[in-house]
């Protein structure tokens, strides 16, 4: 029996790249290729492979089967090979290459996690290294570390993944709010009030069961940071969750008020992640102690 011949890396990763992205044309921009080029490509793969891998049409994009479980190949290769790109880049110096960090919006607030600090610490000791600071959904920053396409990542991870480590922080306490113009900002018995009746802006990456845990069974809005959801509640329609480290200057400019404090409330645990078998590069090790020293020790 003969060895199936392995793909060249150049079609694993157009793979990779459309099977993330959920179809061709979403693909084009990320890959930089028409679709008749990554359509071409894909053929070339399923030829070698001898099975198809997805299934596209009127009916959407689909993997096969087969396509999710050579994906999940493809996956652990392409990002065994980045891991020894990585290393390789080691041997040439320690101090240089380029950093990919990123982490979840509105931390530049969040004195008990002191970023900012920590960045300026590691970039004293390592002048010479580009840093990438990037600003993503959880979602998203738990797929880039998987896909090694960041170092590292800052933020709130409800769900945990297989492949990447998790190292505690401490805990971000969000509140509900409302602003000066919104109707409820000066009734003074909230806690009798039903504020199920007025709209709520949830975030796009909640799912319906993380919207019922903060209270609430349906939303008017959905925002996709919480920059944009600070707008929202400015904007006196909407009432919605905010850290308090955010909302706080807003607040003490009387713009906001927290609603029913008893009982709307939750505290999001903070961590940082790095894809698991990188522990003992030195960039990722330096900074993970870094954060750990300057943040507040979880409660």
């Amino acid at each position: 029996m003969s060895a199936t011949r392995l793909p060249n890396l150049k079609l694993l990763t157009i793979f990779a790249t459309v099977a993330r992205c959920q179809g061709f044309s979403r693909a084009q921009q990320e890959l930089n290729m028409t679709m008749p080029a990554i359509s071409g490509y894909m053929s070339e793969l399923e030829q070698r492979l001898g099975f198809v891998l997805c299934q596209r049409g009127r009916g959407g994009f689909s993997l096969t089967p087969r396509g999710e479980q050579f994906l999940q190949y493809s996956l652990q290769l392409l990002g065994t090979l980045s891991d020894f790109d990585r290393q390789v880049e080691g041997l040439k110096t320690e101090q240089g290459g380029v950093f990919s960090l990123g982490v979840v919006d509105s931390v530049s607030t969040d004195t008990r996690l002191g970023l900012a600090e920590s960045i300026n610490q590691f970039s004293e000791r390592f002048p010479a290294v580009y840093l990438n600071l990037s600003v993503r959904d959880p979602n998203e920053l738990q797929q880039k570390v998987l896909d090694n396409r960041l170092d590292l990542a800052i933020g709130h991870f409800p769900v945990n993944v297989n492949n990447l480590v998790t190292v505690p922080l401490h805990h971000e306490q969000h509140w509900l709010y409302c602003s000066d113009s919104h109707q409820l900002f000066d009734q003074p018995d909230l806690d009798a009030l039903d504020l199920h009746d007025y709209g709520f802006v949830t975030r796009s990456y909640w799912n319906q069961a993380e919207l019922m845990r903060r209270g609430f069974k349906a939303s008017a809005a959905s925002v996709e940071s919480i920059e944009a959801q600070l707008i929202l509640i400015l904007s006196g329609r909407y009432i919605g969750y905010l850290p308090e480290h955010c909302a706080r200057p807003w607040v003490e400019k009387g713009r906001l008020k927290r609603l029913s404090p008893q009982q709307f409330s939750y505290q999001a645990s903070f961590s940082l992640i790095f894809r698991r078998g990188r522990s003992r590069e030195t960039l990722i090790r330096t900074f993970r102690d870094l954060v750990k020293l300057r943040a507040a020790p979880t409660q």
